[in-house]
């Protein structure tokens, strides 16, 4: 019962069979009887030996549901010898009947049965000169089982059992045994397949004339099996070859994590090997859907099909993940430094709101300078530049100064020269203000307008002239940097 118990150690569905099971089985069996025996009272004799000739024939038929009948007839030879003498010997038949219920346990396949049982056990009389052999019937209820357990390359292992329960007759005993089935050929619904078959039985007897005997008989033989039916139900498995590459060079990505889903069933992740590679996955027929997942890579998936009996090569191309970094940033209140929870952070397409700390995290930006925005109800919105580093979270700490109604706008800056940033000596024009400001020696300037929209011109000797356009509200502050281009000649 190992192979039942280690079969069942995992979760288990109970459901009657159907079609994917074998509608009708034939067993025709061949083999020897390794025997010992006594009758104890009467003659007394013992015995004990190998006898040939063992031959069974069992069959059983099932509907399309659970239910089925069954039959086995068998016949063992005995000869009984007293030295190179043969004192008596003959044959002696077992026959059985009855009806079947078979289930399934997630893949293993359980039968019970019941029914009724005629044996021929050996008993001996009297006569002159030794013993003569009498077949003494037993007439008796079976109750017995049969499970069948899936084994690797399409092999099943098959463990049953039987025990008498005589009638008109003082009578114990049992029968167990085991079989290995291989498969040797399917064609269409019909299959055959050969059986590597063990029986160990023993039998008790006490006749109504007082006989009492024992015997214990181990079977050996090879059958062979016939079947018509979906048989194990199992399909003809495929190969899957899996080959997981770098997108730009073409090198072999070894460790990456492979999961597999097959019949919507997805299955323990495995793991790729030094050279980049899956090999060897058999899979039923039907399409798989694979992710790999690689350190370092974008996740990738791909859907492929395996057909039955067929190798499926796959080759998936991972790239690399984007170098990015991600920015703090912490909003308080420049009246007196508490953090400013609800105040919005924009940088490029990206907003976040700070939190009840006043933090705000924003992932996923490109490295170099950003313009980091923010704003919130009351006060006046502030602009900071930040530099983003690959790999890293940048911190940056805004203070926001409280609104007030009629405020000037502050706009600051510095003027360069694209031309290795040089600052440059510029003059600021802004005509809806109709001012007119210069540059100091650094470059920068600082002008103060009220809320509107106002267009700034910048130029300086030598350079082209640049326009910004630019909306300001009341007490709002705004930091921006002008590069202008060189004459060219």
């Amino acid at each position: 019962m190992l192979l039942l118990v280690l079969t069942l150690g995992g979760p288990i569905t109970v459901r009657a069979e159907g079609a994917s099971a074998e509608h009708a089985t034939v067993r025709l069996r061949y083999g020897l009887t390794f025997r010992e025996g006594a009758q104890e009272a009467g003659p007394a004799v013992s015995y004990g030996g190998m006898t040939p000739n063992d031959v069974a024939l069992w069959a059983a038929v099932f509907g399309g549901g659970w239910w089925g009948a069954w039959a086995s007839v068998q016949r063992e030879g005995l000869s009984l010898s007293k030295e190179t003498q043969l004192v008596t010997g003959g044959g002696l038949l077992r026959a059985s009947v009855g009806p079947a219920a078979r289930v399934a346990l997630g893949p293993v396949r359980a039968e019970v049965s019941a029914g009724y049982g005629f044996a021929q056990l050996p008993t001996f009389s009297s006569v002159e000169g030794g013993a003569r052999l009498v077949a003494s019937a037993r007439h008796a209820a079976l109750v017995g089982a049969r499970v069948l357990v899936p084994l690797p390359w399409r092999l099943r292992a098959e463990v049953r059992g039987e025990v008498p329960v005589a009638l008109g007759a003082s009578s114990t005993g049992f029968a167990a045994g085991g079989a290995l089935i291989v498969p040797v050929l399917r064609r269409g619904e019909w299959g055959g397949a050969l059986v590597l078959d063990y029986q160990y039985v023993r039998d008790g007897l006490t006749t109504a004339d007082g006989l009492e005997s024992w015997q214990v008989l181990s079977r050996a033989g090879l059958a062979f099996e016939l079947t018509h039916g979906g048989g194990d139900s199992r399909p003809e498995l495929g190969e899957l070859v899996l080959a997981v590459v770098e997108e730009d060079s073409g090198k072999a990505l070894p460790g990456a994590s492979v999961v597999l889903t097959v019949g919507g069933v997805e299955q323990a992740p495995r793991v790729l090997g030094a050279d980049g590679r899956l090999t060897g996955v058999e899979l039923p027929p039907g399409e798989v859907l694979v992710r790999v997942d690689v350190e370092g890579y974008l996740p990738v998936e791909a859907r492929t099909s395996v057909t039955a009996g067929g190798r499926s090569e796959l080759v998936l191309r991972a790239i690399q993940e984007p170098r990015v970094g991600s920015l703090e940033v912490l909003v308080v209140d420049g009246r007196n430094g508490t953090p400013l929870p609800g105040a919005l952070v924009t940088v490029g397409g990206t907003e976040v709101t700070t939190n009840d700390m006043g933090l705000a995290l924003l992932k996923g930006l490109a490295p170099g300078p950003v313009e980091v925005k923010v704003s919130a109800p009351d006060f006046r919105t502030g602009q900071e530049a930040v530099v983003i580093a690959a790999g890293l979270v940048s911190r940056l700490s805004v203070s926001l100064t409280h609104a007030r109604q009629g405020a000037l706008a502050t706009l600051s800056g510095q003027v360069r020269s694209v031309r290795g940033g040089k600052p440059l000596q510029a003059w600021l024009y802004v005509p809806e203000a109709k001012l007119r400001r210069r540059t100091d020696a650094r470059g920068t300037f600082q002008v103060q307008l009220k809320q509107g929209r106002y267009r700034l011109v910048f130029s300086a000797p030598g350079h082209l002239s640049q326009t910004k356009v630019v909306t300001v509200g009341d007490g709002e502050q705004a930091i921006f940097n002008v590069d202008l281009f060189p004459k060219t000649r």
